[in-house]
């Protein structure tokens, strides 16, 4: 035998399983997190941080250069040029130079070349050369003493700078 159920009988029935339903649902998502809440303690902080500087600030490259030919009695000018390959900015004052030669019997101290003053500072990674003014004056004294040995005999300048 066959029961009928009408549709009213059902529908009171499906109201509070509905609101069950919902309620253990809602209940989940609160122990799952869903809800939000949060808690804190406040507290306090110190530290420190620190890392060593460069070991060195870098060097400049630094050339000279003249014209050939100097004879005694005469003078040329003398190009500087310096170069900062480097990552920090380095200040440069004066060129100091020091002359010498490949003949030793070419005295090196019939040459001389004044200090030359720049005052200038040139950054970390300068592009290419940079060509310093003003310029030095290499002069070859006319003495005395024969001076042969000067002939063909190679200027070197050795530069130093602070």
């Amino acid at each position: 035998m066959t029961t009928n159920i009408s549709p009213l009988e059902t529908a009171g029935n499906a109201k509070p399983k509905r609101v069950r339903g919902i309620a253990l649902v809602a209940a989940a998502l609160l122990l799952v997190g869903g809800g939000g809440a949060f808690a804190y303690w406040s507290t306090t902080g110190q530290g420190t941080g620190s890392a060593a500087n460069a070991a060195a600030n870098g060097t400049l490259v630094l050339t000279a250069t003249f014209d050939p030919g100097l004879a005694p009695g005469n003078s040329v000018p003398v190009t500087f040029t310096a170069q900062n390959a480097g990552t920090s900015t380095l200040h440069l004052g004066t060129i100091t130079s020091v002359v010498t030669t490949s003949n030793a019997l070419c005295l090196a101290s019939d040459f001389t070349i004044s200090p030359v003053t720049f005052d200038t500072t040139l950054k970390g990674k300068t592009p290419g050369v940079v060509t310093l003014s003003p310029t030095g004056l290499l002069s070859f004294a006319d003495t005395a003493n024969n001076q042969d040995a000067c002939k063909s005999a190679v200027v070197t300048l050795t530069l130093s700078s602070n």
